[in-house]
């Protein structure tokens, strides 16, 4: 599960940036935002594994991965760059 994977990096993130009367309420709406985007994009593979077979799921992962790595570079490039 993804969400397994970002645990490390996430977790004293929040609880950091969160202030202590907070930071219960940081977690919650966290989990929140992470459920509800796992569930849509299980819908959406879902879906597209239905209509387009198992090739177009993966090809979908693969061109969101590239859009991820593509905004990373932009980001990093405008972070060096200001």
């Amino acid at each position: 599960q993804a969400g397994v994977l970002l645990r490390p990096a996430t977790v004293p993130q929040i609880a950091d940036t969160a202030p202590p009367s907070l930071r219960a309420t940081a977690f919650g709406l966290f989990n929140l935002i992470t459920g509800i985007a796992l569930f849509g994009a299980s819908l959406l593979a879902g879906a597209l594994w239905e209509t387009g077979g198992p090739a177009s799921t993966f090809v979908a992962g693969a061109g969101f991965a590239a859009l991820t790595a593509l905004g990373l570079l932009v980001l990093v490039y405008h972070g060096k760059h200001k």
